[in-house]
Formats: structure tokens, C-alpha cells, sequence
């Protein structure tokens, strides 16, 4: 199968971390170096102490998911040719949560508390962003 062309992300200083990792498959998430808080998204100032003080570590990728959408309709291919898609705040182990695509064949299998981990290299550099599926 050929690789999709999906809108790409913008690369920035800020942002350069989580999108490099993800290029390899990792899912990599600020920590605060004073206050000890996991940050999503990414930053410059940590949110809970404005420390400048933030170290990148790699994420366990694993969480649950506590709300989803199934989207039908999109503003771009590819995302259309594959609809219906979900989106889902995850609860990540790491104690933050983020928005994320959820990969899976049944869409009507996705619930809220279902656990989830991030999609395994080489399927996971068809995706631009931090991608999941449903835990094994």
C-alpha cells in the first residue's frame, strides 16, 4: 500500500522534539525539570511553575481513551478516502493527555476506557503526528 499524502505538520524550534521522534516512532513529551509535570503540547514555559527548564523523554505511548469523535467528513485528502476516522483525547500513562488519531479496522469496536498504544514502526511513519490503536 502507498503512503497517503497527509497534510504535514509545521516543524518549529518548539515542536522539532516530538515530530523528529515520531519520525521514529516514539512518542516524546516535555517534563518539567522543576516542578516534575509531564507537558502536552509542546512549549517553552512549563504551565504549572513557568520554569524555562524542560527536558524531552520518551513516553511509554500507552493511555485510554476518555472521548472520542468518529469524523465522516474531512477538509483534506486523504483523510476522506478513509473516513470514517477517530479522533480521541487520550489519557496518556505519562499523566497528560493529548488529541490523537486512532487507527483501527472497526470503528464501531472504539469506546471511551478503552485502552490504547501508539502504532509500532514501520506502519507508524504512514502518519505525520502521534498515532494509535487499540492495546494488544
Amino acid at each position: 500500500m502507498s503512503t497517503p499524502a497527509y497534510p504535514q505538520p509545521a516543524v518549529t524550534s518548539t515542536n522539532r522534539p516530538l515530530i523528529e521522534g515520531w519520525q521514529r516512532g516514539e512518542l516524546m513529551l516535555q517534563h518539567c525539570e522543576d516542578c516534575k509535570q509531564v507537558i502536552f503540547f509542546p512549549r517553552h514555559n512549563c504551565p504549572h511553575c513557568w520554569s524555562t527548564k524542560l527536558a524531552w523523554q520518551r513516553s511509554k505511548g500507552q493511555g485510554t481513551i476518555v472521548s472520542f469523535a468518529r469524523v465522516y467528513k474531512h477538509v483534506s485528502e486523504p483523510f476522506g478516502a478513509e473516513a470514517p476516522t477517530i479522533l480521541a483525547e487520550i489519557d496518556l500513562t505519562d499523566g497528560v493527555g493529548m488529541m490523537a488519531r486512532v487507527i483501527t479496522s472497526d470503528v464501531a469496536s472504539i469506546a471511551s476506557g478503552m485502552r490504547v498504544e501508539l502504532v509500532p514502526m514501520p506502519e507508524a511513519a504512514r502518519y505525520p503526528l502521534p498515532t494509535f490503536q487499540p492495546a494488544k
